[in-house]
């Protein structure tokens, strides 16, 4: 029983973080129904820009955080405005998008790695080592703080969206962008506001997976769970995307735990390959 909750616990703290991952996709999706694959080298941004918010600044990690927040909030709308505005303008196809994100995200993997360098960073400590001890349970305290973190940033996305004028303009462009802009709805200024709320999440996700794992200029590649954690709940669905990735995370800390870790990747693209063909919208 103990190991049970000890895996489910890890499971919800790496599935909190793919959650940050695939809100980012899904809201992107439900405006401009593409999937943006240079939303991976956002997030590899964000946890160099907590990095060396803590290491080359000194700053504290309350400061680091939103500063990280805030650079891939703005890379996220810069990249939105150079690359996917002039095909937007040109009524270019979906596909078009699809491949300048995979380009976008290249370039950005490889900048990193000829500016920076290839070599894996190590977060100095930011939260203590020692493990919260709940009778039999550990529970790690980069794991609470990844899920905490996490929970407060989806929680209070959803009251954006809910309940704010500009949360209701996403809503309503998400559902017909044509109709939005015939009915007074600036969905120029609703893009942007949709892309730097994903950036500023990938960035939140870099940092929070930064600290518990590495940085590297591959650490994007990661976003393919939260992809498949998209799908699964279906693509351009935010509380889909939420209960996604807290069931691929779940998933996959099981499957470590009780079978063995290198199966790991393999059940989540299985996950991917059977939904794509029995329920692809989820």
């Amino acid at each position: 029983m103990i190991q049970f909750l000890q895996q489910l616990v890890n499971g919800l703290s790496i599935g909190s973080v793919y959650a940050l991952m695939a809100v980012g996709y899904s809201l992107v999706y439900s405006i401009m129904n593409f999937s943006n694959f240079a939303h991976g080298g956002v997030i590899m941004l964000g946890a160099y820009f907590g990095f060396f918010g803590l290491t080359a600044f000194g700053m504290p990690f309350g400061v680091a955080f939103v500063a990280a927040a805030l650079g891939t909030a703005a890379v996220a709308v810069l990249l939105e405005r150079l690359a996917y505005k002039p095909l937007r303008d040109r009524r270019a196809p979906f596909l078009y998008f699809i491949i300048t994100a995979m380009g976008a995200s290249i370039f950005i993997e490889n900048f990193v790695i000829a500016t920076i360098g290839p070599n894996f960073k190590t977060y100095p400590e930011v939260f203590a080592a020692g493990p919260i001890n709940v009778g039999q349970l550990a529970v790690g305290r980069v794991d609470l703080a990844m899920f905490g973190i996490s929970a407060v940033c989806l929680a209070a996305l959803i009251v954006f969206i809910d309940y704010t004028k500009m949360g209701k303009a996403i809503q309503a462009t998400a559902y017909n962008m044509k109709a939005s802009a015939l009915m007074g709805i600036n969905t120029d200024a609703v893009i942007i506001v949709v892309f730097a709320l994903g950036g500023a999440l990938a960035g939140v996700a870099g940092v929070l997976f930064g600290i518990k794992y590495t940085v590297y200029p591959q650490i994007g590649n990661i976003t393919l769970k939260s992809f498949i954690a998209a799908v699964f709940g279906g693509l351009g669905s935010l509380p889909g995307a939420l209960l996604g990735s807290v069931l691929l995370g779940i998933i996959e800390t099981f499957v470590a735990g009780y079978i063995s870790s290198s199966y790991r990747d393999l059940i989540a693209f299985l996950i991917l390959i059977v939904m794509l063909i029995f329920r692809p919208n989820g």
